[in-house]
């Protein structure tokens, strides 16, 4: 009996180590791809800075364009002529906004 129970164990412990070992290739093989993804991987931007425009030159693109808006509204009597320029207004704030502040790339 001793003998049938250890040729078991024997057998089990050896299924066991091909599996590790089938494990441990798989797992380095992943390292290996992920360090070789990571090092043709662009990066890009600079991490940790998010805003690229200080917050006085963000509360004035909002704001200029919001005001211009309303005086449109406020003295142009016809609708359609407020509207049109509305959408014109919309059009150009990302035009100007890189034309006056600049592109900060």
């Amino acid at each position: 009996m001793s003998k049938e129970r250890a040729k078991r164990r024997a057998e089990r412990l050896a299924a066991q180590e091909r599996e590790q070992a089938v494990r441990a290739r798989r797992d380095a093989r992943r390292q290996r791809r992920r360090a070789l993804v990571r090092r043709l991987t662009p990066r890009i931007g600079r991490p940790g800075r998010i805003y690229r425009r200080s917050r006085g030159e963000r509360i004035g693109i909002v704001l200029v364009p919001l005001i211009a808006a309303a005086a449109v509204w406020l003295f142009v009597p016809d609708i359609a002529l407020r509207v049109v320029l509305t959408i014109v207004i919309v059009m150009a704030v990302p035009a100007l906004v890189v034309v006056i502040l600049g592109k900060k790339a």
